[in-house]
């Protein structure tokens, strides 16, 4: 990862650091979006005794010299101490001795804050003591994926806390930070940690299916979500990433599937994939809210990387197949727009027969039409996004 390159997350994040303790700040996003990076990077711009940065998952010996004054640091030990309740709010109480010596507060961050059991409930009554007594601690959490800070925030946390959503990386982002080519970023999608390796394509796969994909599916949406089905699950995710920029009906899905399941079913395993960071459902825009949850979903993988990752296609057949790297441009923008949007707006689709536009941004009453086509020429492959 370019750990120079700065995302515009980070300067969001000093804005909110530099003022006084008000909401707990949840930075969340897929993995390996670089949040951890962009929460030190941040840390950053703050003297060393202002702040104390704790892994959760950090194995072996680690002590964080950290406090008020620079000739007097107080240390964070985390020597052999299991990642408990105890050791969460042992580390909470030494912030708080810092935050009440210092005139400008304190900023504890937790990171990986899921893997300590119960860590809801426990931060709840934590932050809210520091409220009673006024106290200017200022707490960032981090988790590895939005599933898991879902589930947290949504049972104990609700009204104390500011999101900071961290999507995939853009386009520009590749192109400034790794310099990626159009081209290259429609193939490659928009992972930083192996961009520099995308000239080894076979090395460049491996990390995609075993350091994203399995370890998303497997470790995150299998031990935070009901899945009855988790054959059905994978199937349904590779499927997904096979039909990327098309209209599926989830009939047709089951039926390829293979599956005695129900809609229903195919339904929530779409949600779950779409709060992992990993595929998305896009629905037909219509007038009724209804109609729309029935619709067929377009399917848009949130990174299209995760199409080439999981295909048969090297770069260079997928530039040749006109057909496949078309989807691929679609897939590109759609997943774009998705990523990129407003909390107020909704990226949808729309067609009635023979008629169909691929992307429709709708904020309240106001409508943006999207169609995208991708250039005949195969060395100069262009998105044509019209409203």
């Amino acid at each position: 990862m370019n750990l120079k390159y700065k995302r515009p997350h980070v300067a969001e994040l000093v804005s909110r650091l530099r003022e006084d303790a008000e909401s707990i700040i949840i930075v969340s996003g897929p993995r390996q979006v670089g949040k951890t990076t962009l929460v030190r990077q941040a840390l950053e711009t703050f003297p060393e005794s202002q702040f104390a940065f704790l892994a959760v998952d950090m194995p072996g010996n680690q002590s964080l010299s950290l406090g008020h004054e620079a000739s007097t640091k107080e240390v964070f030990e985390q020597i052999g101490r299991p990642r408990d309740a105890a050791w969460l709010i042992d580390h909470w109480e030494r912030a708080r001795n810092c935050a009440a010596n210092s005139q400008d507060g304190f900023i504890l961050v937790f990171d990986e804050i899921q893997k300590i059991s119960r860590w809801s409930d426990v931060v709840k009554g934590l932050w809210d003591e520091d409220r009673s007594n006024g106290l200017n601690l200022k707490v960032v959490l981090l988790g590895s994926t939005p599933l898991m800070v879902k589930r947290g925030i949504g049972e104990s946390l609700a009204g104390r806390f500011e999101m900071i959503r961290v999507a995939h990386w853009s386009f520009s982002e590749m192109q400034d930070a790794f310099q990626f080519d159009l081209d290259s970023f429609i193939y490659f999608g928009g992972y930083p940690g192996r961009a520099h390796a995308v000239s080894d394509e076979t090395r460049w796969k491996d990390y995609v299916r075993d350091s994203l994909i399995a370890p998303s599916i497997d470790n995150d949406i299998l031990m935070m979500s009901r899945i009855d089905k988790p054959a059905l699950l994978r199937k349904l995710f590779q499927h997904c990433c096979d039909y990327s920029g098309q209209i599926v009906a989830f009939n047709k899905l089951l039926g390829q599937l293979q599956d005695k399941g129900n809609t229903v079913t195919i339904a929530h395993y779409l949600d779950v994939l779409r709060e992992a960071g990993l595929i998305v459902g896009l629905q037909k825009h219509a007038g009724q809210h209804l109609r729309q949850r029935s619709s067929s979903p377009k399917l848009i993988a949130q990174n299209t990387a995760l199409i080439s990752a999981t295909s048969g296609y090297s770069r260079r057949d997928a530039s040749i197949d006109r057909s496949y790297w078309g989807r691929m441009v679609e897939s590109a923008v759609g997943a774009h727009l998705y990523n990129s949007r407003r909390s107020d707006c909704q990226i949808q689709y729309w067609r009635a027969s023979p008629y169909e536009v691929d992307f429709v941004i709708s904020r309240g009453r106001n409508l943006s039409l999207v169609e995208v086509k991708s250039s005949a020429k195969s060395t100069s492959s262009v998105s044509q996004v019209g409203a």
